[in-house]
């Protein structure tokens, strides 16, 4: 029987991982097959590489013919369904819910903050060693729009509660009830639209949100408002922002773009009124504390033969 779990982390750095699995440390490695810690044979659990680009995470995949689970330390997973053909049937792919939520979130608001504040422009003039004032939106009084409201979109709002903002609105796949009100279906996206001064996106990317900030979807966007990505790259249409914020109509705060990584001499760097920072909602000092937990309390899962934690889906089912 497979035995071996491959981990990113190095064992020794982990506390508390239960007997019985032969630990393996791989990051991802060279470009080549070689650098496998082991047998991909024995692999029972891989912890798939976290900022790894996707070529790395997936090139294991093929090899794995046994193996059971496949977890990522990142909250989206659409690197690994993307090539969902390369993984044995029966295989459960676990998320890393209760690992981002906080660094998450602290982004989402500090992109906010700094977009409606004018940030960007203090910076350069600070750089000019130019006394640049201004009168400049408050995050008070606000409505904000949360699309997607999983785990990291209720963080996001827990983040919200002291800023005295006027309303939140949430968005997610399908409706429901929370403690703080409503969950609204995507469907009722035209009608909160626009009435939103901030629009924060945290949805996964799947085949119903690529490209789901569209042309359509800006245009009902009130003139001012911001546009906050902390989702993926390709759930926003990057040629129709490009069109509402070169015009100057919204703005936007981006920590996902797509292409990503953004090329030189790509539009988007030098869009006024587009603050972009390069996909860190996730690497902070937050992350290693909360990733080591969730690969000790999934390991006790599995060796003790208990449900898992955070599975999106089975292989093959």
């Amino acid at each position: 029987m497979s035995t071996d779990v491959w981990l990113p982390i190095p064992p020794q750095e982990i506390e508390g991982l239960p007997a019985g699995p032969r630990y393996l440390f791989w990051d991802g490695g060279d470009s080549g097959d070689q650098d496998f810690p082991g047998d991909p044979a024995d692999c029972a659990m891989y912890v798939v590489p976290y900022l790894k680009r996707q070529p790395v995470k997936v090139r294991p995949l093929e090899h794995l013919r046994r193996v059971q689970v496949v977890q990522t330390l990142s909250a989206g997973v659409d690197d690994i369904t993307a090539r969902l053909d390369s993984i044995v049937p029966g295989v459960r792919l676990c998320n890393a819910r209760g690992v981002h939520e906080a660094s998450t979130a602290e982004l989402a608001l500090t992109l906010t903050l700094a977009s409606l504040r004018g940030l960007p422009g203090f910076v350069r003039a600070q750089d000019a060693e130019h006394w640049q004032s201004g009168f400049h939106p408050s995050l008070a009084d606000r409505t904000v729009l949360i699309v997607g409201y999983g785990s990291i979109g209720a963080a996001i709002e827990d983040r919200l509660v002291g800023f005295e903002v006027a309303r939140v609105e949430r968005v997610a796949r399908s409706g429901r009830t929370t403690e703080r009100g409503p969950v609204h279906p995507l469907t009722e996206l035209p009608t909160l639209l626009p009435h939103a001064d901030v629009v924060i996106l945290s949805t996964p990317l799947t085949d119903s949100t690529r490209g789901l900030v569209d042309a359509d979807f800006l245009a009902l966007m009130k003139d001012g408002a911001l546009l906050v990505n902390v989702a993926r790259g390709p759930v926003v249409d990057t040629k129709a922002l490009l069109a509402e914020t070169q015009s100057g109509r919204i703005s936007a705060a981006l920590d996902v773009t797509d292409p990503e990584p953004l090329p030189p001499g790509h539009p988007l760097w030098t869009t006024p009124g587009v603050l972009i920072t390069p996909h860190v909602g996730g690497p902070t000092s937050a992350f290693l504390p909360r990733a080591k937990r969730l690969l000790v309390d999934q390991l006790h899962r599995f060796v003790n033969h208990e449900p898992l934690r955070n599975v999106v889906l089975t292989t093959g089912a």
